[in-house]
Formats: structure tokens, C-alpha cells, sequence
């Protein structure tokens, strides 16, 4: 369980200025819930994504994962980021394999577990090409497949799909959903409403100047989700109202 208490986030600018990015934000993330974090430019959502993650530090509040106050990257919880971060000289293979060498497990048990997420992302026979000889959309399988083997507890994930194409960004939302069918906490930062409707259990809505929550709308579409059916469309509606009160402020 994630919970955020009382988080606000103060900046200095290079005037020596003081303003608030983030104001006293509340909620709570059950464990193996998918959660998108939405909102217009600008609401903080990112810089909120790097608190939960443990790259920075609220300057109120805290953030606790099962009890246990966050004060710093741990490889229980990993964050997976929109530009994929692959070390560009190392294969696919090798890319997904980082993560694993700091572990205590033999060469076999390593060949093991990135067989099995290679298999899973669907890059079977392209095991040995680097990060420039393959498509955005395998990149990002590789960047998920790299966190992914590691079996975090929670994964957070800053607009991960936001710099595809339409298709290959479809593709992904159901290569995402096929790969956390053994359930993982997920926490999703997107612009995009369709994205969150389809991927999200609940959807938390931000609104900006400074980043507060402003509704959290639950998503209760039957299992498997498919986008624009009635149930879909009356989902995003309401989001999209929700979306236009916080742009219009």
C-alpha cells in the first residue's frame, strides 16, 4: 500500500524566488492497484511521480509504501521514464540483464528470467540488437521487460508511451496490461484520457498553480477493457469533464 500524506513541494527559482509545485496532497494506493496520475501542463505531476519514487524529497509531508516512510530509489520500487534510459552499447539482452547483476544469482538464473521477458515482450530474435537498431515501441518493451525482471513491488511510470505513434501506443497499452496480468502496484503519470481509462483501476485528477488533487474518479469497466463501448465512452466523459474544469482554471 502507497500512502501519500499532507505532500507539498516548494521550489527556489534562479530569482531566489520561492513557489509551490505541490499542495498538501492525500490519497492511498492499494496494493496491485493500476493508477494514472492525469492533469493538464505543468500540475506537478512528474515532480510528484519523482517524490513517490524517492528521487526527491516533499518539503511537507511523507510518503509511506507498506509503512515505511520513502527516503530514497529502492529496486522494489522502480520508475520507468518516457525516454527508456537503454545504455545505448549494450544489446536488448544485456539491457534487460542490468538490473539482474547486482542480484546473487548464477549466469543460468539470469538467462532464465530474461528468456522468459524477452519471450513476454514479444522480441524474440532481436535478443541481440542494440537500443539504435530498433523501433520506440521495442525500446519501451525493453525499458518495461528491464524493470519487470527485477519483480518490483511497484512500478512507477512517467508518460512512458507519450512520445509514440497512435498505433504503437495502443499496441503497448495492451502489451502493458498483458504483462502485469500476475498484478503489480503501478502508478502511471499520462496526459492522455484514453490511456487512462483503458489502463487505469482508478484515475486521480490534478489541477495546477500549485499541483493539488482535484477528484479521483474509479474505473469500473468489465474485464477485459475495450476502448469506446458505451461503458468506456460514459468513463471518459466524466473524466473529461473533470479535465475541463482544472484546464479552465
Amino acid at each position: 500500500m502507497i500512502q501519500v500524506e499532507g505532500v507539498s513541494k516548494i521550489f527556489q527559482d534562479n530569482k531566489r524566488e520561492y513557489y509551490k509545485v505541490l499542495s498538501d496532497i492525500t490519497f492511498t494506493i492499494e496494493t496491485n492497484e493500476f493508477v494514472c496520475i492525469l492533469g493538464p501542463s505543468g500540475c506537478g505531476k512528474t515532480v510528484l511521480l519523482d517524490i513517490l519514487g524517492g528521487f526527491s524529497k516533499p518539503t511537507a509531508g511523507q510518503v509511506l509504501i507498506d509503512g515505511e516512510v520513502i527516503d530514497g530509489p529502492s529496486p522494489n520500487r522502480i520508475t520507468i521514464f518516457q525516454d527508456y534510459k537503454l545504455l545505448p552499447w549494450r544489446s536488448v539482452r544485456k539491457n534487460i540483464e542490468l538490473g539482474l547483476e547486482s542480484k546473487k544469482l548464477t549466469k543460468s538464473q539470469i538467462d532464465d528470467i530474461v528468456d522468459e521477458q524477452i519471450e513476454l515482450i514479444g522480441l524474440t530474435g532481436f535478443e541481440n540488437y542494440r537500443p539504435a537498431e530498433i523501433s520506440g515501441g521495442m525500446k519501451q518493451r525493453v525499458a518495461i521487460a528491464r524493470a519487470l525482471a527485477m519483480e518490483p513491488d511497484v512500478l512507477f511510470m512517467d508518460e512512458p508511451f507519450g512520445a509514440l505513434d497512435t498505433g504503437t501506443k495502443e499496441a503497448m497499452q495492451l502489451n502493458l496490461k498483458h504483462m502485469l496480468q500476475s498484478g503489480r502496484t503501478v502508478v502511471f503519470v499520462t496526459h492522455d484520457v484514453d490511456e487512462a481509462v483503458f489502463l487505469a483501476d482508478r484515475i486521480l485528477i490534478m489541477r495546477a498553480a500549485p499541483g493539488a488533487i482535484h477528484s479521483i474518479i474509479q474505473v469500473d469497466l468489465p474485464k477485459p477493457t475495450f476502448k469506446y463501448t458505451r461503458d468506456f465512452n460514459a468513463v471518459r466523459d466524466r473524466v473529461m469533464d473533470e479535465m475541463a474544469l482544472v484546464s479552465n482554471k
